[in-house]
Order: C-alpha cells, then structure tokens, then sequence
C-alpha cells in the first residue's frame, strides 16, 4: 500500500512540474508564448507563472510556467521574456512603465472607452488612465493578487510567485484571475 501511495505522489508531482519546461534563454532565444487553458498560479508551477490578459484589447489570454533555474531571483521583464510576451515601455519611463504587450495597443489602433475621446498610445510618458497595462505580483500560489509596487524592469520574483499584466480600461481595475 505504501509503494502504491508513493507511486501516485512521484506521478502527481511529475505531472505537476511538466508544465514547467519553459526555461530561461542562454542564448538570447525567446521560446514561443503558450496559451494555456488555466493560469498556473494555483501552486503547481515550480518556476514563476506568467499571466497575461488583454481585456478588451481582443488577444488571447496567455499564461506560462518559467523555469528560473538556477538564478533564482529573476527580474520580471526576463520572466515576461522567457514567455515570449514583448513589452515596450514609454520613451519618459523606459521599462519601469508598460506601454505595449505584445504590439498590443498597437501604435496606429485606437482605444474607445466609454465616456472618453477615442485615442491611439504613443508611449511617449504615462498611459492614459482610462486605459493601461496593470502590474500585478501574486507573492505565493495561495495570496491574492496585488498590484505591483515598482516596474516591470527592476521588480524581482523568486519561484513560486506569479506575474501578470491586465489590460485595464475605465475606472476598475480586474486582476490576471478575474
């Protein structure tokens, strides 16, 4: 009974941590993005879970597992990197302010809020307020979610913690798990 029990574990665990195969690049290679059906921020990723959700910008959600490997303590842009999710930040702000996902909002695509001027981002300083990428942090599988206290260029995660970025248009801004 004991073997069967242990068996079960070891394959659990080994089905658990498959997810995870996405590992930093060594060599400047950005694996593709991959496009999971459920954010891995529940604990069964061994590396930092990525989730990114482009609300009404109309892009597919993508959520990942990087491996961190050795490193450890990884900056997030890294993280988003080894993903393969893109951002830009705004020329004022670098990467400390995400401008762009992805290419998403695109340079020449208008935003329409309800209740504001249909615009186009140019990334030039801070995003307009009815409509910019959140940063959220989940510290453990089992926090919620907060709102990331710097930017993505010098915020440092460690295995176990989540990374997302929401799209965020109007007053509410929604979590990567909403």
């Amino acid at each position: 009974m004991k073997l069967t029990a242990l068996a079960t574990l070891t394959l659990v665990g080994a089905l658990a941590l498959s997810g995870c195969s996405t590992s930093l690049p060594e060599t400047g290679s950005t694996p593709a993005a991959s496009a999971a059906t459920a954010a891995p921020t529940d604990g069964s990723c061994a590396g930092v879970s990525v989730v990114v959700d482009f609300g009404s910008l109309d892009a597919a959600r993508i959520t990942d597992c990087v491996d961190t490997g050795a490193a450890g303590t990884v900056a997030a842009s890294e993280v988003m990197k080894s993903a393969g999710v893109t951002t830009e930040g705004t020329v004022e702000w670098g990467d400390q302010v995400v401008c762009r996902v992805n290419d998403r909002p695109a340079a020449a695509e208008t935003i329409e809020i309800d209740g504001e001027a249909p615009f186009t981002e140019a990334c030039q300083s801070m995003p307009a307020a009815a409509a910019y990428w959140a940063l959220w942090v989940k510290p453990t599988a089992d926090a919620s979610w907060e709102y990331a206290s710097e930017g993505l260029g010098s915020l440092k995660l460690e295995p176990g913690q989540s990374v997302g970025l929401v799209f965020t248009t109007g007053t509410e801004t929604p979590t990567p798990g909403s």
